[in-house]
């Protein structure tokens, strides 16, 4: 039978570990929007666009490493999907574009399949 300071000390650990979660989630939660607003404001200045494939695309090389950053994060999104509903990454990744599409600002740039550019209105 576990003694009364082993009882204590759980308790105190769970306790402090329940806060350590919450800070952490608290941290990410704010970082999300900073990191929207950063988005938006590079797809609305042409530097980065939306595709039809659910990914973005680097207009121009200073937007390239935030560009393979996104995409990385939502490729482990679209797997995730993709195995869980039976279905190819493709297909996940063309459903979210059309999400993502609806749902950006005006101003974003968007890739059709074709390969042309136009702008959000």
């Amino acid at each position: 039978m576990p003694s009364l300071n082993q009882n204590r000390t759980s308790s105190r650990r769970f306790f402090l570990g329940a806060i350590a979660a919450s800070i952490i989630a608290t941290s990410f939660m704010s970082a999300a929007p900073a990191f929207a607003d950063k988005l938006d404001t590079l797809r609305a200045s042409g530097v980065l666009g939306e595709a039809f494939d659910g990914f973005t695309r680097a207009k121009e090389k200073s937007a390239k490493a935030v560009s393979t950053d996104i995409n990385a994060k939502r490729r482990k999104i679209y797997i995730k999907r993709a195995k869980a509903q039976k279905v190819s990454v493709e297909q996940v990744g063309q459903v979210y574009a059309a999400q993502i599409a609806k749902k950006a600002p005006s101003g974003t740039w968007l890739l059709s399949k074709n390969g042309s550019w136009h702008q959000k209105k």
